[in-house]
């Protein structure tokens, strides 16, 4: 190639260039347009660019492009630049883009057609057929009624691609819905050569066009009319497009039962696709009753013709033993089938069967492995997974930075749990720069989407003030929505505001009913906290025995707080006998665990206590250790 051209108008015009000494006709080009003598440059020029010359291609696109020499023109301009552009002539490229910017969708498929015409009549340009295919369809793509019916045409005499009478009737068709006669014409001679189930191939792929919007408007209620047409004839791929139309609600009423008809027509003539969904259709009861059995049957109909999707589904089944006795063998087997030959979601499902050992020895790398294939293809369950396994460090070495990669592509695909997860890694600085504001930005989106954990954090988030201003009452909304999913530790904190009135009005019999539904539910702040209620009989009558019955539930849990409260009972006897053992006892757990005020009370007991009582407080404690560290 050349020296490139710096283009100056317009990022179109040519800067003067030293011509050197052996100049050939692109050079004597160059000369001429510097001294503004643009004729002669276009006499230069158009032959070279009509042999294929890549740099005078791009110099005659410039000219059309500002009007120097011919008349403006960027639908010519385009043209050369993309023939420029196709030899890989950066200059043309960027040239391309930019008159592209200037120019209407009709106006570009205008250029592309007239390089297909120059390609298939050899005009300016060597006969190329396969090229002139290649620009026609381009063009025809964009709605271009004339690249459609002169595309139409190669099909139909098998110029540059095989003799296809079914694809040149539907270029025809797409021709003749923008008005254009002649190829109405064309469309009736090619009609009257063809067999009806060549026509009803033909109507469906007229049908995929206007549903798509290639080479026409979308148009989805004509797709349906295309698509019913072959479906009455028989054609098992309209029929099972149509099916869709009805089950999306797209150019028609969304209709399962109408999409079950149209499905089941199809499956029947062996159309995979349309088995598969007709089994998914069972599955889910829409247009038919649920009928587990009767999925399977049709998903094992479509996985034995290779589709992977029901492969896929095919496994799920299998699994979870649905319309199949449960076999984690057979699941792997169709997964296995389905993931190798490139299904993400079945990559997954694989992985997952490694890493539970299910149907496979457990193999945590093989898992990484399926996960990470997966991933790659953008399936956002594999990438959380991933991130997962990077950030427990199975099988390959805990990374948090490569953790919060791969949590963070999940996460912007939707997954809640991912949405979560970056957030805490932003909260805590792990693998990345600590921001709570990033972390509440995750939190958020999670929470929205009504995962009671991240609504809990962020809460939490807000009774602390990271990265937010602290605000009690947007602490209780967040805690609340928590709550209300059954969120126990949202139910505890929600307690705590109302006891502390942080928030909401102070407000003890609120406080008490929201400690009780997380006790219920065995959270053992939330136990001691209720303990405490009913010691000092705030939002409850004063209960002893309550209180210790509550202290018990979360010391078996390993409360440190209600292990030390525990010993205070029984070295007062209050809602238990009195008993110096048992007081020490508790202390000497609570101690154990770090509590100081445990500690010195242990050693007041132990002053009032003998050697021997000491002695079988310490063998009660050890017990007790032994039995709960199990």
């Amino acid at each position: 190639m050349k020296a490139i051209l710096r283009s100056g108008f317009l990022a179109f015009a040519i800067m003067a260039l030293v011509v050197p000494a052996d100049a050939g006709p692109f050079e004597d080009g160059v000369a001429a347009y510097d001294r503004g003598d643009y004729a002669t440059a276009l006499k230069f020029w158009r032959p070279l660019s009509e042999q294929g010359d890549a740099d005078a291609q791009s110099e005659l696109g410039g000219m059309y492009a500002i009007g120097r020499g011919v008349p403006q023109d960027n639908i010519l301009a385009h043209m050369w630049f993309d023939l420029a552009a196709t030899q890989g002539h950066e200059q043309a490229q960027q040239r391309r883009d930019i008159a592209a910017r200037m120019m209407t969708p009709s106006q570009i498929a205008a250029a592309q057609h007239n390089l297909g015409f120059m390609y298939e009549k050899g005009f300016g340009l060597p006969r190329d057929y396969a090229k002139a295919v290649a620009w026609y369809r381009k063009a025809a793509e964009l709605g271009h009624a004339r690249a459609q019916h002169n595309l139409g045409l190669m099909y139909e005499k098998g110029l540059g691609v095989p003799h296809d009478f079914v694809r040149a009737h539907m270029w025809f068709n797409l021709a003749v819905a923008h008005v254009h006669e002649e190829a109405k014409r064309d469309r009736d001679r090619t009609a009257s050569l063809m067999a009806p189930d060549q026509i009803a191939a033909a109507q469906a792929n007229l049908g995929y066009m206007y549903e798509t919007g290639r080479g026409i408007p979308k148009d989805y209620a004509e797709a349906v009319k295309w698509y019913r047409s072959a479906a009455e004839q028989g054609f098992a791929r309209a029929q099972f497009n149509l099916g869709q139309m009805y089950r999306r609600g797209e150019g028609v009423p969304q209709d399962y039962g109408e999409a079950v008809k149209w499905y089941r027509m199809a499956a029947e003539k062996g159309h995979a696709k349309a088995q598969n969904s007709l089994g998914v259709r069972y599955a889910k009861g829409q247009g038919v009753p649920r009928d587990y059995a009767k999925a399977v049957k049709w998903y094992r109909r479509a996985a034995e013709q290779g589709y992977v999707y029901a492969r896929s589904n095919l496994g799920n089944m299998y699994e979870i033993g649905r319309g199949v006795p449960q076999d984690d063998a057979e699941a792997v087997k169709w997964y296995r089938k389905a993931a190798e030959k490139g299904h993400a979601r079945a990559q997954n499902s694989l992985a997952v069967m490694y890493a539970k050992g299910h149907g496979v020895p457990q193999d945590y790398a093989e898992a990484a492995k399926w996960y990470r294939i997966a991933a790659e293809q953008g399936y956002a369950d594999a990438q959380y997974n991933l991130g997962a396994m990077y950030a427990n460090g199975e099988s390959i070495p805990q990374d948090d930075a490569e953790a919060a990669k791969w949590f963070r592509k999940a996460a912007k695909q939707g997954v809640a749990n991912a949405q979560l997860n970056i957030g805490s890694i932003y909260r805590d600085g792990q693998g990345v720069s600590q921001d709570h504001a990033k972390a509440v930005k995750w939190y958020r989106m999670a929470a929205e989407q009504g995962l009671a954990e991240a609504q809990f954090d962020i809460g939490e988030i807000y009774r602390k003030g990271w990265g937010v201003p602290q605000d009690y009452a947007e602490a209780v909304k967040w805690y609340r929505m928590a709550a209300e999913q059954g969120h126990a530790g949202a139910e505890y904190s929600l307690g705590v505001r109302y006891a502390n009135g942080q928030g909401v009005p102070q407000d003890d019999a609120e406080a008490v009913k929201w400690y009780r539904i997380a006790a219920e539910r065995g959270y053992a702040t939330a136990q001691f906290s209720l303990g405490f209620m009913y010691y000092y009989g705030r939002g409850v009558p004063p209960d002893y025995a309550e209180a210790v019955k509550l202290y018990h539930m979360a010391a078996e849990q390993g409360h440190a707080g209600a292990e030390y409260s525990l010993g205070a009972m029984y070295r007062r006897g209050r809602g238990v006998p009195q008993d110096d053992a048992l007081a020490y006892m508790w202390f000497h757990l609570a101690a154990a665990q770090g509590d100081m005020s445990a500690r010195r009370n242990r050693g007041t007991m132990a002053k009032r206590m003998t050697p021997n009582q000491i002695a079988e407080a310490q063998r009660m404690a050890r017990e007790w250790m032994a039995k709960h560290q199990q």
